[in-house]
């Protein structure tokens, strides 16, 4: 039987992972708290106000040492944690503490790459990489598949997933398009296969780059895809430990 793993965000689009144990999702909504924030670039105008494509903010894809920054929310429902292994922990304020935090990244940015501007809050939804409202979710079989081709022991944070799941075949979630599952108290759509990119390729422990995970992706098995967009179309709790059922 699928069942729920684990249950993480990103507050931040890019800039760290966060682990939750329950979360009440809402109909047609991002996983809440999930990339409320994203670090607009230099050459970007994107404010907040709409989506916006990722290649407006700073990413893993072109700096991968950001893969190795996690969060922590606080209880005051403002402030969050981000910590680095090569910086100093940084406690802070989303809303008001952007200049901190726009500090904080520039050592971690290359010099050759578009800088770190200024920390935008999304007006509308959640800044992930679809242009609609999306949860991500992964079998933990798939990742074991592309592990096992690697012959290396990688984190299943390289895919900065919403909702793992145990229990499945290999890629059995792509099977999923067009269907809808249900999660605890929420049901959700499941929509399209995810494409991914060269972030996976750096470690979430490090931020260095030490996994050819798309030339195993496209050499092994015939795609670059890995996990899949889901739309929430009831709202409703769910929980690590819920049952994934297809209906």
């Amino acid at each position: 039987m699928a069942m729920v793993a684990a249950l993480w965000r990103h507050p931040i689009k890019a800039h760290g992972r966060e682990a939750v144990d329950r979360i009440t999702l809402r109909e047609g909504e991002t996983m809440p708290g999930d990339r409320q924030w994203a670090v607009a670039h230099e050459l970007s105008e994107a404010d907040g106000a709409e989506w916006a494509p990722c290649a407006s903010f700073t990413r893993a894809a072109k700096v991968p040492a950001l893969m190795a920054i996690t969060c922590q929310s606080h209880a005051n429902g403002q402030n969050l944690t981000l910590s680095h292994p090569e910086l100093d922990d940084l406690v802070f304020d989303p809303d008001r503490d952007g200049s901190a935090f726009l500090a904080w990244v520039r050592p971690l940015m290359p010099a050759n790459r578009a800088q770190a501007a200024r920390l935008v809050r999304s007006q509308s939804q959640g800044m992930t990489d679809s242009d609609y409202p999306t949860l991500s979710l992964f079998g933990l079989a798939a990742h074991d598949a592309v592990a096992e081709v690697l012959q290396q022991d990688i984190s299943v944070h390289r895919w900065r997933g919403n909702l793992h799941l145990s229990g499945l075949q290999p890629w059995e979630e792509f099977e999923w398009i067009g269907k809808t599952v249900r999660i605890g108290a929420a049901e959700l759509k499941v929509e399209e296969r995810i494409e991914r990119c060269m972030a996976t390729a750096a470690n979430p422990e490090t931020g260095i780059r030490d996994a050819d995970t798309l030339g195993v992706l496209n050499g092994t098995f015939g795609h670059q895809n890995f996990g899949v967009y889901a739309v929430v179309t009831k709202t409703g709790e769910i929980s690590v430990g819920d049952a994934v059922e297809v209906i």
